[in-house]
């Protein structure tokens, strides 16, 4: 017998039903178009510009919703006019609408944690940009594994919209007065506030080197075409410092200090110098043998590289970023078994570490070995089903599925 609650139940309205919707900022869990498809499918209405009909305005978490001049978007602006005459309108931040349209599962996504080699193909920032940030605290490691640090891609993102504003000559207070107006309608945004002030810091504090030249701190040399006559005419809240620091003391953290600075400038043989001189103080120190190995590549010297990251892997056995540097190196030199070997070992300290899945997964299809290639690829899409390295593992895999069902 059907109960009468059963009987007379009232269907549940979709969850968007007679919402109007409009969307602004990045999205880091789909594209604008995907996201206006959800809308439709859970009963809303989705539209490009927002107006007096719009009920919902979702705020996208990739990077930050600002313009080029650091205002917050001009959407939210007149969002926030509307509000203020009264109107019913809402300001969500993406993970909330996430929620709302029942995509749970995008909304982990989104909250996941990302190598810096998975950040650079999703954000196209280069790993070096990833790791000078890092060292200026500009962002911070959610969690470290074997000294490789996970990173939330939000704040990487947001501190990429922040720099780009920086760089492009937006004043440092315009983007703060941009990101206070974001911080009443959201909240949240300290964060973003601290990155502000450290990239501050980082493009003020200045000094001229042994040739006159005036640089930042980071090593960026300034244009400076009057020479000395410009210190005086730089505002009073400029710091200035009037030569390069004393280096008759310096210790191995200070020469390693020194070797990330002028590698992040360019500086290569220099760095190299600097890195040299860090270990003959402390030679056994995986981290300055790393870099080195970095810097060495960089000038076109992999097995130079290759040597110095074998070395840091032999100082600290579990570290998974130097075996992944060696089997990409030996997979760019030809050398397939030596590479599949060097992701193994990875894989063994850390199963579940995505890079190198992904990469195992390619040398062993070059090796004509797909078969056994097709769990690597898999278990990197269980970590990250977005950005070139997401679509080259789909492809892939799709490529296998026509192939083994072509007759």
């Amino acid at each position: 017998m059907v109960s009468f609650d059963a009987e007379f139940r009232i269907p549940q309205a979709p969850a968007l039903a007679g919402e109007r919707v409009a969307f602004t900022g990045t999205l880091a869990s789909m594209t604008h178009k995907q996201a206006q498809a959800r809308v439709a499918e859970s009963g809303g209405t989705a539209t490009d510009h927002v107006s007096r009909q719009t009920t919902m305005l979702v705020v996208g978490e990739e990077g930050w919703p600002l313009e080029p001049d650091g205002a917050a978007s001009v959407k939210l602006l007149q969002v926030e006019r509307w509000r203020n005459e009264g109107l019913d309108i809402r300001i969500v931040r993406e993970a909330e609408w996430l929620g709302f349209v029942g995509l749970d599962a995008h909304r982990r996504d989104v909250e996941r944690l990302y190598t810096p080699a998975m950040l650079s193909q999703m954000l196209g920032i280069p790993v070096t940009t990833i790791r000078r940030w890092e060292r200026l605290r500009l962002i911070k490691p959610v969690s470290r594994v074997f000294r490789l640090p996970f990173f939330d891609v939000r704040e990487v993102a947001g501190a990429r919209r922040l720099s780009e504003l920086v760089e492009a000559g937006v004043s440092i207070a315009e983007i703060q007065s941009g990101l206070d107006q974001l911080q009443h309608w959201l909240g949240g945004i300290e964060r973003p506030l601290a990155q502000l002030e450290i990239l501050a810091r980082d493009q003020e504090v200045l000094y001229r080197d042994a040739h006159g030249r005036l640089k930042t701190v980071a090593g960026q040399r300034l244009f400076d075409f009057d020479g000395p006559a410009i210190d005086a005419a730089l505002p009073a809240s400029v710091p200035f410092v009037t030569s390069e620091p004393d280096r008759g003391h310096w210790k191995a953290h200070d020469w390693f200090e020194e070797g990330r600075r002028l590698a992040e400038e360019g500086t290569l043989a220099a760095a190299v110098e600097a890195y040299r001189l860090s270990l003959m103080d402390d030679y056994d120190a995986p981290e300055v043998q790393f870099h080195l190995a970095e810097t060495l590549y960089r000038l076109e010297n992999p097995r130079g590289a290759l040597e110095r990251y074998h070395i840091a892997a032999e100082l600290d056995h579990n570290y998974l970023e130097a075996w992944t540097q060696i089997g990409c190196l030996h997979a760019e030199l030809g050398e397939l078994d030596s590479a599949g070997d060097a992701f193994r070992v990875a894989l063994d300290v850390h199963p579940d570490y995505p890079d190198a899945h992904l990469h195992l997964a390619e040398v062993l299809h070059q090796s004509g070995r797909t078969a056994e290639a097709i769990a690597h690829w898999r278990k990197y899409l269980e970590f990250n089903s977005r950005g070139p390295w997401a679509e080259a593992a789909r492809g892939r895999l799709d490529e296998v599925g026509a192939n083994s069902a072509a007759p």
